[in-house]
């Protein structure tokens, strides 16, 4: 055999396929990439929601063991208006008595993210946390809902609980909720 009888190859038509191949690989990783960038923005969201709800579940549990160990006044934590976000409270409880105001003032401040400081901001808690107590009425023994509301970051099933309703703008589905019943039992006979 000689050089002659061998059949030619178009190399041309080869070197098409192979450009053609790898374009097609780039434009799939291409969106596989993107695809993991959305991932992670829907990641990150939910890891900031899940943080907010850990430290709501504090701050709930705070407020009802307060509520426990002073349950001869617990009918003096019930308050109209919600406390945190938007409240009078001082942002140092130093000068306010001991007992319910100072719980009240402390749980405020908590609830506003005084209790973290990045400079002069706040960002030790939920975004525009609020905290009610509420007495159940004709329960016996005598029974307090304690809820802790923020808002969220994306909208979901609103709350049943009416504490901070309407408080988050006009989308209430934005508002976040977790609510504890303290039972307080009577001491003497």
């Amino acid at each position: 055999m000689n050089a002659r009888s061998l059949p030619k190859v178009n190399s041309n038509r080869e070197c098409g396929v192979s450009l053609l191949e790898a374009l097609i690989t780039i434009v799939i990783l291409a969106f596989g990439i993107l695809g993991l960038a959305g991932l992670q923005s829907r990641l990150q969201t939910v890891e900031v929601e899940a943080y907010a709800r850990s430290q709501a579940l504090i701050l709930l549990d705070d407020m009802a063991a307060r509520l426990s160990a002073h349950r001869g006044v617990a009918a003096t934590y019930v308050a109209a208006n919600p406390v945190g976000t938007g409240d009078t409270q001082p942002t140092d409880c130093s000068g306010t008595a001991l007992g319910v105001e100072r719980d009240t003032c402390e749980w405020s401040n908590a609830l506003k993210g005084n209790t973290e400081l990045s400079g002069s901001s706040a960002i030790g808690a939920m975004i525009g946390g609020r905290g009610c107590i509420e007495q159940l009425a004709g329960v016996d023994p005598p029974s307090y809902r304690v809820t802790v509301t923020w808002q969220g970051l994306s909208p979901t099933v609103v709350p049943s609980v009416g504490c901070g309703q309407s408080l988050y703008g006009a989308n209430d589905a934005l508002r976040r909720t977790v609510v504890k019943v303290v039972s307080i039992a009577a001491l003497g006979p």
